[in-house]
């Protein structure tokens, strides 16, 4: 029996990227059938970019540090290398070509790839030329992602999945679904499996 898990993320948000490296590893296990919503969580942030230290300015550096030492930790315990982002950068673009990816059966591939670019390689995902390099790197025709892109059509579909999370209440990322069940935050890999095989059981009793 597959399970249905959507996932409410951001590519710029280092918690979504454990959370979704996390599910990746489980997917197999349980044979996830995973939907991925992107919900950009600033858009008020420039494409161009914006040093770091300019976000939250009231955090020192010292508190700063403690918080990216914690979510290195967790990301090796995921497997994955994470480095602090230098540049902080909007991800509208790179969210719209995600749907793009979704639609052609690349979107797991695409995803994984925007997040290593920003968290492990330091590259400005809100550089749409980048984002074609990216989607071009997972087999997507860079023309049609262009075309695409141009449209604007991944820009309402954005909105709605805006929409659809402030109905179901969701105010952060990541967030997941599990039915109809919510969770906030990336858990471990261990916390993740004990609620995927608490759901199980619990659907086994009701069927």
């Amino acid at each position: 029996m597959s399970l249905k898990i959507e996932m409410f993320s951001d590519f710029i948000c280092p918690f979504c990227y454990i959370g979704f490296a996390t599910i990746r590893k489980l997917k197999p296990e349980f044979d996830l059938q995973i939907a991925w919503r992107g919900f950009q969580i600033h858009p008020e942030w420039p494409a161009e970019g914006m040093p770091a230290s300019e976000f939250r300015r009231e955090m020192s550096p010292e508190v700063r540090n403690a918080l990216w030492t914690r979510i290195t930790a967790m990301g090796e315990a995921a497997g994955i290398t994470m480095r602090p982002p230098a540049l902080l950068t909007n991800s509208q673009a790179a969210l719209e070509a995600a749907e793009f990816a979704a639609e052609k059966g690349l979107g797991e591939a695409f995803e994984e790839r925007v997040y290593r670019a920003y968290f492990t390689e330091g590259l400005n995902i809100g550089q749409r030329g980048l984002i074609g390099e990216l989607a071009t790197e997972v087999g997507l025709d860079r023309g049609e992602l262009d075309a695409a892109l141009d449209s604007k059509r991944y820009a309402m579909r954005l909105k709605n999945h805006a929409m659809i999370a402030h109905n179901r209440n969701v105010d952060g990322v990541p967030t997941f679904f599990v039915g109809e069940y919510p969770l906030v935050g990336a858990q471990s890999e261990e916390t993740m499996r004990h609620i995927l095989q608490r759901y199980v059981s619990r659907l086994a009793t009701t069927a």
